[in-house]
């Protein structure tokens, strides 16, 4: 700016000189005669070559000062966009990251749990037979009574249960059913190949849009932590991904005996606005809701490790059930708090007998010794509870002591060497049957003909 005023004032005089010369001199012939004298020749020509010596060092400061108050421009205008970026980001930021979740805070603000509705005298065995029935009756859903108390124990032994067997039999739909007849209908959450960790089932933060991409399965555990119904979610096709990935986080907090204590991070910073029942960015995993994962074995699958199925009750269907006629049966209301009063009261009950206990033993003992397997510490309390809670669902103790130990001890062997396993089957089986009888674990010896016969 400031080269520009010395330019216009430099005009301004060489302007005046000029004319100065035009005016002062009067008449054409003197000014004729003025520049026609070799003394105001060049003086002219001095002045001329000095106007254009400040001309050119006026426009060359000129430039620089242009160039200065353009850069002074574009530091003004990257300030104001980021002043007006971080307003944006203020204001997004004071609106809620979970929607879904702050509707489910003011949807149970001020309403009460109904307990009158709840049915507070079924017992473990009745539940059992009313759900066979409903299933038949209402939805065309047909499983033998022993599948049932099969499902209805292992959801009082673990969270997570998986279903294996052939595609048809019914896997899904034995979930499916369960939450139908609880009047609370089963999360259908389908595994997709790509999963790999917790926030492919939760949803993540995004951080364009400043939201939580909440998903359905996040929805219904926040909802459960005001509920007092069970709540079923299914994890469709489990195996198509790796289960210890995806589900890892899980797993890792089913294993703490304190349920108050499963907290599932969710976000890593606290907004003011957040649910009410998130605790630092945490969620607490309902002690309400379990997992049910169907599985099937084929080549588009991946194999479950140990490490998932020491975790779950495992449960095969393998086969359809004939339809049968039944009555009518309605849905029941069933409560968290009576689900553990049926649960511990089972336990309390019934206990795993002495016999079988020594037969227990002698039988792990005999596992270590040839094949190098042991029951383990987790194998055995998921024994100890399972005998007890399937007596209460009406089924005997032998049967439970043969679903153990088919699904969580004897497919431990599908990993020893094929010709020690086919050489040293005959006599598991004959130990076997020499401990429980002929006729007591028909399972366990079913799979050894089919295992035999694999190899």
């Amino acid at each position: 700016m400031t080269s520009l005023i010395v330019f216009w004032i430099l005009l301004l005089v060489v302007g005046g000189f000029f004319c100065y010369i035009l005016f002062a001199l009067g008449e054409g012939a003197q000014l004729t005669e003025y520049f026609s004298s070799p003394f105001v020749n060049s003086e002219i020509m001095y002045l001329l070559l000095g106007f254009c010596i400040l001309l050119f060092v006026s426009l060359f400061s000129l430039n620089i000062s242009a160039r200065h108050t353009t850069k002074k421009l574009r530091g003004i205008l990257k300030a104001w966009r980021k002043y007006e970026k971080r307003s944006t980001k203020k204001k997004v930021k004071s609106g809620p990251r979970f929607n879904m979740l702050n509707r489910i805070d003011r949807e149970y603000a001020h309403s009460r749990p109904q307990k009158d509705h709840y049915d507070c005298e079924i017992t473990l065995e009745e539940l059992c037979e009313r759900f066979r029935n409903y299933a038949a009756s209402r939805l065309h859903l047909y499983y033998q009574i022993e599948d049932i108390r099969r499902f209805i124990a292992g959801l009082g032994v673990s969270k997570l249960i998986i279903l294996q067997g052939m595609s048809g039999t019914g896997k899904t739909s034995l979930a499916y059913a369960m939450g139908r007849f609880l009047q609370n209908d089963s999360v259908v959450v389908p595994v997709q190949p790509m999963w790999k960790e917790r926030s492919d089932m939760i949803g993540y933060f995004n951080e364009f849009t400043k939201r939580f991409n909440e998903t359905t399965l996040l929805r219904k555990m926040y909802e459960a932590g005001y509920r007092e119904d069970l709540y079923i979610t299914i994890l469709d096709e489990v195996n198509i991904s790796r289960i210890e990935y995806y589900f890892a986080e899980f797993l890792s907090l089913l294993e703490i005996p304190d349920e108050s204590k499963r907290y599932l991070d969710i976000v890593s910073d606290v907004w003011p606005n957040d649910p009410e029942k998130l605790d630092h960015g945490r969620v607490l995993l309902p002690s309400n809701m379990w997992f049910i994962g169907t599985a099937n074995n084929d080549d588009s699958t991946f194999a479950i490790s140990d490490k998932v199925y020491d975790r779950a009750m495992v449960m095969s269907l393998e086969r359809k059930c004939e339809p049968f006629e039944t009555e009518d049966t309605e849905p029941i209301y069933l409560s968290h708090t009576h689900w553990k009063e049926l649960i511990d009261s089972a336990k309390e009950k019934y206990t795993i007998s002495a016999e079988s206990e020594n037969k227990i033993r002698a039988l792990d003992d005999y596992m270590i010794e040839v094949f190098h397997i042991s029951f383990g510490n987790r194998i055995k309390k998921q024994l100890y509870e399972y005998v007890p809670i399937m007596i209460a669902c009406g089924g005997t103790e032998e049967e439970a002591i043969d679903d153990i130990l088919v699904r969580k001890v004897f497919r431990k062997l599908e990993a020893q060497n094929p010709s020690f396993i086919h050489a040293s089957l005959d006599g598991l089986r004959n130990h076997l049957v020499q401990l429980f009888g002929a006729q007591a674990m028909p399972q366990c010896l079913e799979y050894f003909e089919i295992l035999k016969n694999s190899l």
